[in-house]
């Protein structure tokens, strides 16, 4: 998201165990240009700062308004100073993009079972 203005949110589904610090630098680049490019104001200016975090660590309250969040703990927002546009990244992305219509209840679902059954073989194995 671009810091201090409204700008698209980019959810990344990263690997089973990679972390936000393990963010490949690449991505975080490609990130970066989509929300600068989505942003009125962002697009604009010739450098935004762009914060990211994990999404366990974002909060909604009631009283937010549409696509407004706010942060469990602020020590875990990362934040990428001076972001320039770069067209270069931008025209790859467009050329590259495939637009899908996951069933995204049913992915997570499926992720969570999974998540069950290994848990439930990790406990039986450790009873053996």
């Amino acid at each position: 998201h671009v810091d201090d203005m409204s700008s698209a949110h980019v959810y990344l589904r990263m690997p089973e165990g990679m972390s936000v610090e393990s963010i490949p630098e690449g991505v975080l680049q490609e990130c970066a240009q989509v929300v600068k490019a989505n942003s009125i104001q962002g697009s604009k200016s010739p450098s935004v700062n762009v914060i990211y975090t994990a999404f366990e660590n974002l909060k909604k309250t009631a009283s937010m308004d549409v696509g407004q969040v706010g942060f469990k703990n602020s020590k875990k927002v990362y934040k990428m100073a001076n972001v320039r546009k770069q067209t270069d990244i931008l025209k790859k992305m467009e050329h590259t993009k495939e637009e899908r219509q996951p069933d995204l209840r049913a992915m997570k679902e499926e992720r969570d079972r999974e998540m069950r059954r290994r848990e439930k073989k990790l406990q039986q194995e450790q009873v053996t």
